[in-house]
C-alpha cells in the first residue's frame, strides 16, 4: 500500500467520524437557534430590538460561540481526556488517578464533580422539554388553530421518543447525522440569505458593539447574557461525547460545519430584526418563507427529537459511569447493540427523564417560560468544569501556577458572568434543575459514604486468609464434590457468606473461588490486564477481574477469561455464594441517621449481584446477615 492511499483511507474515515457527530455530538446545541435570538428580545429580560441592541446581542453570541466553544472546549478542554473519554465524571476519574498528587483536596474535587454530574440530570430533563417545545409552536405561526395542540403534541413526541428507547437506536441513529447536516444547510441557507439583504449586520463581528451594549443598557444588558447563554448550552455534551468519535472529528464537524451554520443563522435572524423588529416574537420562523413554514417545523421537530436522543443517551451513559465508579446503587442496564458498547438503555433513568420532561411541559407550557428555568444547571456545571481542568494544568500537565491561573481565570470570568445572569432566574424555574441535583448528590454522596461504612464494618469481622488456611489444615471440613463461587466487595481476606455456609451447612466444596470485581478510573481496562487468577492453597483460588467505569462486568466473559488462565468452571455446574446484608441503622458514628436509613432503602432496592452480573438465576444462594451502620 502506498502513503498516498493510506493517507486517503485516513482522510475519509476522519470525515466519515465528522459527519458521524453531526448527528450525535451537535444535536443540542444546533437547535439553539430556535429560541436563543428570540428570548434576547421576547424573554423575561428582553430588550428592545433597536439597530444597536440588535448588533450587540449578535456581538455577544458571536464571541461566547468563540470563546466558550471553539477555543475552551474545543482547543483546551477535549485535551484533557481520560483515555479517550470526556465528561465531568472522566475528568473527576482521571484526577482521582494520580494518587500521589491528589492527597491534599482530594474529596472536595471529587465532590464537585458529583455535583456537576448531578447537575447534568436536570439539564437532560429540561433539554428535550424545550426543544421539542420550541419547535412544535412554530405550529402557531402557520394557523392559530393549532395553538390547544401544542402543548399535547409536544407531549405526544417525547413520550414514544422515551418509549422507543428500549429498542435501541442504532438503527435511528444512521439517519440523525444525513438529517442534522440537512438541517445545518437549511440553517445556514435560510440565514445566509437574510444577511446579503442586510449585509452590513456583519459588523456585530466587532467585539466594540458587545461592549457598547453593555454601557448603553446597563444591568439589564447585563442580565441579556442569561438568553445569550442559550446559544452555548450544548458545550459539555462536546465533551462528554469525545469518547465516541475522538477529538479531530469534533474540531473538524465544528469548524467545517457546524460554527458557520450557527453563526449565519443568528446573523440572518439579527438581520431580519433590523428590518422587521416585530419578528422578535419567533425570528428563527420567520426567516423561511411562507411555503415553507410547516416543512421547516417538520424538520425543527425532527432536529429536537435528535438533540434530545443524545442527552438521554448521555443520561443513561453517565448512570453507568455512576454505578462503575461506587457512587450509584445497581441498576438494570441494558445492552440496545451487539457491535456499539455504548448503546445502552437505562428502564429506570429512562421513565424518570420522561415523567420529568412531561411535567415540564405542563407546568411551563411555552418554551420561554422554560428557558428561566434553562441555563442555571449548566452554567454551574462548566463552572465546575473549568476549576477541575485547573487541576489538570497544574498537577497532570505540570503547568506554572500563573499560566494554569490566567487561563483558568479567564474561563472562570466567563462562566462567572453567565452564572450572574442566569442566577436572577432561579425564581422563574432555575430552581427546578437546582433542585434535581441537590437530590441526586444527596443519594450519590450518600451511597458512596454508606459503602465506605458497610465495607468497614464488615473488614472489623474479617477473617485472613492465612489463618483460614491454617483452621482447614488442622481441622478440615467435609469437602464435597462441585464448584462454589464466593463474591467479595474486596480482595483481601475470606468472604463472610464462606464462614456462614461453614457454619451453618458445615461443608466446603472441593474447589473454592473468592471473585472479586474492581472498577478502576479509567474507561476501559487492556485485555491483559482483566483479570488475575492467585491459587491460594487447598483448592482455594482468588480472582480479581478490573472493569473501566465506561464498562459491564458480566460472569461469562470472567469464566471463558479464566479458563484461559487454567481455572475452569462451567456456569451451571457451579454454585454462587452472595451475601445479602440486613442493614440496621444506628447512631454509631459515620452518618446522620436519617442517611443511614436512606443509605439502607437504596441496598433494599438495589438491583441484585445475579442480574448485575449475568449470574445463573438458578445457581445462586444467598446467606443473609444482620450489620449495624
Amino acid at each position: 500500500m502506498t502513503a498516498g492511499s493510506g493517507e486517503r483511507r485516513t482522510s475519509k474515515h476522519l470525515l466519515a467520524l465528522s459527519f458521524a457527530t453531526l448527528g450525535v455530538v451537535y444535536g443540542d446545541i444546533g437547535t439553539s437557534p430556535l429560541y436563543a435570538l428570540r428570548e434576547c428580545f421576547f424573554g423575561d429580560y428582553a430588550v428592545p430590538a433597536t439597530p444597536e441592541n440588535v448588533l450587540g446581542v449578535l456581538s455577544l453570541i458571536f464571541w461566547s460561540l468563540a470563546l466558550v466553544v471553539s477555543v475552551k472546549y474545543l482547543v483546551f478542554i477535549l485535551r484533557a481526556d481520560n483515555r479517550g473519554e470526556g465528561g465531568v465524571l472522566a475528568l473527576m476519574a482521571l484526577l482521582g488517578s494520580d494518587r500521589g498528587s491528589m492527597r491534599r483536596g482530594r474529596n472536595t474535587l471529587v465532590l464537585l464533580g458529583l455535583f456537576g454530574a448531578a447537575l447534568l440530570y436536570g439539564d437532560g430533563m429540561i433539554t428535550p422539554a424545550i426543544s421539542v417545545l420550541s419547535a412544535v409552536e412554530g405550529l402557531h405561526l402557520a394557523t392559530p388553530i393549532f395553538d390547544p395542540y401544542v402543548v399535547p403534541l409536544t407531549v405526544a413526541i417525547l413520550s414514544a421518543l422515551f418509549l422507543l428507547q428500549s429498542r435501541g437506536t442504532a438503527g435511528v441513529a444512521v439517519l440523525f447525522a444525513p438529517l442534522n447536516l440537512l438541517w445545518f444547510t437549511v440553517l445556514a441557507t435560510l440565514g445566509a440569505a437574510s444577511v446579503a439583504e442586510e449585509p452590513h449586520v456583519l459588523l456585530a463581528l466587532s467585539p466594540t458593539y458587545a461592549l457598547r451594549f453593555f454601557s448603553d443598557n446597563g444591568p439589564t444588558g447585563f442580565l441579556v447574557l442569561g438568553a445569550v447563554f442559550l446559544v452555548v448550552t450544548g458545550s459539555e455534551a462536546i465533551y462528554a461525547d469525545m469518547g465516541h468519535f475522538g477529538k479531530r472529528p469534533i474540531r473538524l464537524a465544528w469548524f467545517g460545519v457546524v460554527f458557520p451554520s450557527l453563526l449565519l443563522n443568528y446573523f440572518g435572524q439579527g438581520a431580519l430584526l433590523l428590518r422587521h423588529p416585530e419578528a422578535a416574537r419567533n425570528p428563527f420562523y420567520r426567516l423561511a418563507p411562507e411555503w415553507a413554514l410547516l416543512p421547516m417545523v417538520f424538520l425543527a421537530t425532527l432536529a429536537t427529537i435528535i438533540a434530545s436522543q443524545a442527552v438521554i443517551s448521555g443520561a443513561f451513559s453517565l448512570t453507568r459511569q455512576a454505578v462503575q465508579l461506587g457512587f450509584a446503587p445497581r441498576l438494570r442496564i441494558e445492552h440496545t447493540s451487539s457491535s456499539t458498547i455504548g448503546q445502552i438503555y437505562v428502564p429506570f433513568v429512562n421513565w424518570i427523564l420522561l415523567l420529568a420532561t412531561t411535567l415540564l411541559v405542563f407546568a411551563f407550557r411555552s418554551s420561554s417560560r422554560l428557558a428561566a428555568a434553562y441555563g442555571v444547571a449548566v452554567t454551574t456545571t462548566m463552572g465546575i468544569t473549568t476549576v477541575l481542568f485547573f487541576y489538570v494544568l497544574r498537577r497532570l500537565w505540570k503547568w506554572r501556577l500563573w499560566s494554569a491561573f490566567l487561563l483558568a481565570s479567564a474561563f472562570l470570568a466567563v462562566d462567572g458572568a453567565f452564572f450572574g445572569a442566569n442566577i436572577v432566574k432561579v425564581e422563574h424555574g432555575g430552581w427546578f434543575p437546582l433542585a434535581i441535583a441537590a437530590a441526586v448528590f444527596v443519594l450519590m454522596t450518600t451511597w458512596k459514604r454508606g459503602r465506605e461504612i458497610l465495607y468497614d464494618r464488615l473488614r472489623d469481622a474479617e477473617l485472613p486468609v492465612d489463618l483460614f488456611l491454617v483452621d482447614l489444615s488442622t481441622r478440615p471440613p467435609l469437602r464435597v464434590p462441585g464448584t462454589a463461587v464466593f463474591l467479595s466487595a474486596k480482595p483481601t481476606g475470606v468472604p463472610r457468606p464462606v464462614l456462614h455456609n461453614l457454619k451453618h451447612n458445615k461443608v466446603l466444596h472441593e474447589r473454592v473461588v473468592f471473585l472479586t470485581v474492581l472498577v478502576e478510573d479509567e474507561p476501559y481496562v487492556s485485555p491483559a490486564d482483566r483479570l488475575a487468577v492467585e491459587d491460594l492453597g487447598l483448592g482455594l483460588y482468588r480472582i480479581v477481574a478490573r472493569y473501566g467505569f465506561m464498562e459491564s462486568p458480566h460472569i461469562r466473559e470472567i469464566a471463558d477469561l479464566a479458563r484461559q488462565k487454567g481455572l475452569e468452571f462451567e456456569l451451571m455446574e457451579t454454585s454462587f455464594f452472595l451475601g445479602r446484608e440486613n442493614l440496621i441503622p444506628t447512631d454509631r458514628p459515620g452518618m446522620a441517621l436519617w442517611r443511614e436509613r436512606l443509605f439502607a432503602l437504596m441496598s433494599r432496592n438495589a438491583l441484585s449481584p445475579t442480574s448485575f452480573f449475568g449470574l445463573p438465576p438458578n445457581r445462586v444462594i444467598e446467606l443473609g446477615q444482620q450489620v449495624e451502620l
